[in-house]
This record gives C-alpha cells, sequence and structure tokens, in this order.
C-alpha cells in the first residue's frame, strides 16, 4: 500500500502538481497545524501551511511517504490547476435529488457549451473531479455550491484528493489520462469576479450609474429577446450576471430585473421553470460578487 500511494504522489509530481501527505485513508492533511509547529525544519523562519509546503521534489516526497501509507494531495492553487468538483447528493437529502455532474450539465447547457472533455478522477464517494489548467496571471478564488448545485471549485487556498489514494468509502480512480484541459474562457468568466469599484462614487456619478442602468437593462432584455434557438437560455444567463451588479449597488431592484428578463425569456420560448431556474442562480451568483456601492458622504 505504501508502494502504491508512493507512485501516485510521484506519478502525481511529475505532471508538475505539488503533493503532501494527507493521513492514511482519509482526506486530512497530515502536516502539523500552527499551534503544534515545531519552528525547525521547512518552518525554521516560521509556520508553513499544507500549500506552501506542498512539492514536485522527488527526494522530499519518498522520504515523507516512506513513513506512512499517506494518501495524496494535490495543493491546487501551486500547481496551476482549477477543479471542478461534482459532489453526490447526501443520504438525508430526497431520493432523485440532481447530482453535481448533473447540475454541471445544466449550467453549460444555459451557457450554450459542451461538457469540457479534460482529465476526470472519480472520487470515493462517485462523484468526479474534472481537472483544468489554471489561466495565466488570474488569481481564482474556491468557490462552493456557487455556480451550481453540488458543484465546487477547488484553486488557490484548496486541495483535491490525488487519484491513487483510498478511504474507506473506497478509491480515487483516474477515469482517463492526465492532460487537463485549459479551463474554458466561459468558465473562467463566471468564476472570476467582477472588477470592484476603486472607490464610492459621488451622489451624482451614482445617478449617472442608475440611468447607465436603466440602458443595460433594455440592451439585455433585448439580447435575450432575439436570441437563437438553442443559445436562450446561455444568453438570459449572461444577461442575468451583467445585471446582477446593478442590483447589488442598488441602481436597479431585483424584482424588475426578473420581472423584465423572466418575459423575455419566455417570449424567446423558454419555459416559466427554465427562466426561474436560470435567473435565480445567475443573479445570486452576480450579487453575491459585486459590493454594495455607498454615496460619497
Amino acid at each position: 500500500m505504501s508502494d502504491h500511494l508512493l507512485r501516485a504522489a510521484l506519478a502525481a509530481a511529475g505532471h508538475g502538481w505539488h503533493v503532501f501527505p494527507l493521513c492514511p485513508g482519509t482526506k486530512r492533511p497530515a502536516l502539523h497545524g500552527q499551534t503544534s509547529c515545531p519552528l525547525t525544519g521547512a518552518c525554521a523562519s516560521g509556520h508553513l501551511k499544507w500549500e506552501q509546503r506542498a512539492t514536485t521534489d522527488p527526494d522530499r516526497i519518498r522520504a515523507a511517504w516512506s513513513r506512512a501509507p499517506f494518501n495524496v494531495g494535490i495543493a491546487t492553487g501551486p500547481s496551476g490547476l482549477l477543479v471542478i468538483d461534482l459532489d453526490m447528493p447526501k443520504p438525508q437529502e430526497p431520493k432523485g435529488a440532481p447530482d453535481g455532474a448533473t447540475s454541471f450539465t445544466v449550467l453549460c447547457e444555459r451557457a450554450g457549451q459542451a461538457v469540457p472533455t479534460t482529465y476526470r478522477v472519480r472520487t470515493a464517494s462517485g462523484g468526479q473531479h474534472l481537472y483544468f489548467t489554471a489561466p495565466a496571471g488570474v488569481r481564482l478564488a474556491n468557490t462552493a455550491g456557487t455556480i451550481g448545485e453540488l458543484v465546487d471549485t477547488r484553486t488557490w487556498g484548496g486541495y483535491v484528493v490525488a487519484a491513487g489514494s483510498i478511504t474507506p468509502a473506497g478509491p480515487y480512480e483516474a477515469l482517463c489520462g492526465p492532460e487537463p484541459a485549459s479551463l474554458p474562457p466561459w468558465l473562467q468568466s463566471i468564476l472570476q469576479p467582477a472588477l470592484k469599484p476603486s472607490h464610492a462614487p459621488s451622489v451624482a456619478v451614482a445617478g449617472q450609474s442608475s440611468r447607465y442602468a436603466d440602458v443595460a437593462l433594455a440592451e439585455e432584455v433585448r439580447n435575450v429577446a432575439m436570441a437563437q434557438p438553442g443559445r436562450r437560455e446561455g444568453a438570459l444567463f449572461r444577461a442575468a450576471r451583467a445585471l446582477g451588479r446593478f442590483v447589488a449597488w442598488g441602481d436597479l431592484p431585483r424584482h424588475v430585473v426578473e420581472q423584465a428578463l423572466q418575459e423575455a425569456g419566455e417570449g424567446a420560448g423558454l419555459t416559466v421553470a427554465e427562466c426561474r431556474s436560470t435567473l435565480r442562480s445567475a443573479l445570486n451568483w452576480s450579487i453575491a460578487r459585486n459590493s454594495a456601492r455607498r454615496d460619497a458622504a
């Protein structure tokens, strides 16, 4: 078992992925915490967390995995990865509840995109990890259920359990060769927070922004209404994301945006349920990522 896990750690490191040990049979980091840090060795100059201590050095990996049958963690940020975690419903959830893979498929359909083909790992619970190469020069954050039910993302500040690791619930198994695709631009646009204002605007500027918001609402309603078959849900999703910032800033009431886009979506041929579901998720996402704007005193 130790040899198997050592090979899994070395294989991941061979792809440039920074690994660190997880407690045997678990998903928990095996490294010491800050309160118990001896301030020696790698921590001689101060405590280093698991993300900082993750490595691709074969000698360090062999030394670590010689001590115990550690599972393998991959620090996604230093590895240049963004991993989408498609989880399974919990036992207490209603029978037939959609899993993360279903939610992600719906997200792709709404954006008018195919489900990306990339390196996948089956998790111990039966879910999947989708590996992507993170965009250069962009520091994305982890998400939990933000872009879809049971759909999380792991990048800087996060980690995933590597293929080859084993838990009481089952193994983590690679479903194809470990060649992650680049993160699609449309997914990046969903995950990348909108730029925040550098300072609070004056009352005059806020008034101009309110007028701009009215123009933006009219344009987005027109985009949805004119969307062609197969692109309608994607157009509605993008419109709601674009207008959510104006809701967060107080320039547009949420119910006004929802009603206008709901009517445009239904007029374009979408069902009432399709419109409501798309609007709810897209507006929630956008509002959560845009800070409320304050008028200058």
